[in-house]
């Protein structure tokens, strides 16, 4: 099964034929380093962890690239306000990214390269497209020409003689045309620079990603991805300059995500509504956070609350529990005891992995992905449910097979990955935390419930359940015993 992957650039979905069969080349715009992770740079990061995952689970080899923007105005004036140097507070927020990234378990790229490591490279790219008549310098800036460039917009989708039409007049009397768009800046007093051809300077930010990417990757790779907000003007510029200068296709699949928002609102600082990625885990499991976004589509928007914070947490534990009950199981089954599975059962659970790959090779659709997990549990759960104490050899196979092969899927989304009975006892330990009675309490009231059902009080027993229920726990009776759990306000 060929994998499919919507191109902005076509606005349709295309197999992926990477220019070297089995090795994908993607490069993926990060964070510009001024302050602490929010939502939408974990969802960013999360996304293409994913891709590249479920791409290396294919057998493919992946060369992954994902920068650091440490120079831009942003940086400047934070390290301004701090009285510290843009270098010290860029590599400041790259370090606490890490932490934020170790948390959520995403796998480093390739290679992270920095915009100030590679500021030769950015030279040498405007050289050429100097020379090339294709950009212009002016007052110490170099600006690129989008009128050399025949098919600017096409990523974007947008015309440029509407573009130029609705622009403001520039206030930059430097440019020949307001959409023209900086490559090199002047430095100003007290600015960090470096020394160019045109005095000394700093880069733009839409050149660096067109420098680093070349260096790595080559004039043209597979895979260039980032956030729907950089499909104009980044992107778009990007791919002007790269194949302005390099005379061919720059990239051949652009792979853009959708924005997070809270409450239907685009998340801002401006709105008040910015949550940063500490602030979630502070609150939430990492895997928790991990389910909930891999929940959408990648390309739809993403809607926080804490409502679908508490839903995916409940969805996830649904689905460690069933691994719990597997690992639970003894190893005294039995070759002589008859199967519960019909063969129903083991077709659905047999056909577990084709039917993930086939929701993945759809566009990484995760959404789906996550419902053949959830049909699989529920078909393991039915089994479970009847097992006799000394199960057949058959089931017991079955069931850790089918545990085994979840795991490995759900690796690929970064979820399952904890011991259950550990992820579950946590939980319930921190759920239990909320509440005003202890665990040595609550298994006093089941053991005194218990009795009272022997002796056949009714009464007693159904006091001592509703009085649990007050404080928030509920019990469960099963075949097995009773167990108990804290009710989800």
């Amino acid at each position: 099964m060929p994998v499919k992957i919507y191109n902005t650039l076509s606005r349709k979905k295309e197999e992926l034929q990477p220019i070297e069969p089995g090795h994908v080349r993607l490069y993926v715009c990060g964070i510009t380093s001024y302050d602490y992770c929010h939502i939408g740079h974990a969802r960013s990061a999360l996304a293409f962890d994913m891709i590249v995952r479920y791409l290396r689970y294919l057998g493919n080899k992946v060369t992954y690239i994902r920068n650091f923007t440490d120079i831009d105005d942003k940086i400047i004036t934070r390290a301004n306000e701090q009285n510290t140097t843009t270098e010290e507070l860029a590599n400041r927020f790259i370090d606490e990214f890490y932490v934020d990234m170790d948390k959520l378990g995403v796998d480093r790229p390739t290679m992270e390269p920095k915009a100030t490591e590679h500021i030769q490279e950015m030279i040498d790219l405007i050289t050429e497209l100097i020379e090339k008549d294709m950009a212009y310098p002016a007052g110490g800036d170099v600006y690129y020409s989008v009128n050399s460039f025949a098919n600017y917009g096409k990523l974007s989708g947008r015309n440029l003689e509407d573009m130029q039409a609705g622009a403001r007049i520039s206030v930059n009397e430097n440019k020949t045309n307001p959409m023209d768009f900086v490559l090199w800046k002047a430095s100003k007093p007290g600015e960090p620079s470096w020394n160019s051809p045109w005095g000394p300077g700093r880069p733009g930010w839409h050149i660096e990603c067109s420098a680093m990417s070349r260096k790595y990757l080559g004039s043209t790779f597979d895979i260039h991805g980032g956030g729907q907000d950089l499909i104009f003007p980044h992107h778009e510029n990007e791919l002007a300059q790269s194949e302005g200068a390099n005379n061919k296709p720059y990239v051949k699949m652009w792979i853009h995500h959708g924005f997070v928002t809270i409450r239907d609102e685009k998340m801002s600082k401006s709105l008040g509504n910015f949550l940063t990625i500490r602030d979630i885990l502070d609150h939430y499991h990492p895997e928790v956070l991990r389910f909930f976004i891999f929940s959408t589509h990648y390309r739809n928007p993403l809607d926080f609350s804490e409502a679908a914070m508490q839903d995916s947490m409940t969805g996830l534990k649904r689905l460690y529990e069933c691994l719990a009950a597997v690992d639970a199981l003894e190893d005294n089954c039995q070759d002589k005891v008859d199967s519960i599975a019909g063969a129903k059962d083991i077709k659905k659970i047999e056909s577990l992995e084709e039917n993930f790959q086939k929701a993945m090779n759809n566009d990484f659709n995760t959404a789906q992905a996550q419902g053949s997990i959830f049909e699989t549990v529920k078909t393991m759960n039915k089994i479970l449910r009847t097992l006799p104490d000394a199960p057949s050899s058959e089931d017991h196979k079955l069931l850790q097979t089918a545990a085994a092969t979840i795991k490995k899927l759900a690796g690929i989304m970064g979820i399952l990955q904890v011991p259950a009975a550990v992820y579950l006892a946590v939980g319930k330990a921190e759920m239990l935390a909320k509440t005003d009675i202890s665990e040595a309490e609550i298994l006093a009231c089941i053991e005194e419930r218990n009795q009272a059902r022997i002796d056949k009080n009714w009464a007693k027993s159904d006091e001592i359940r509703n009085n649990l229920l007050e404080k928030g726990i509920e019990l469960n009776d099963g075949p097995k015993g009773t167990g108990w759990s804290v009710k989800r306000s």
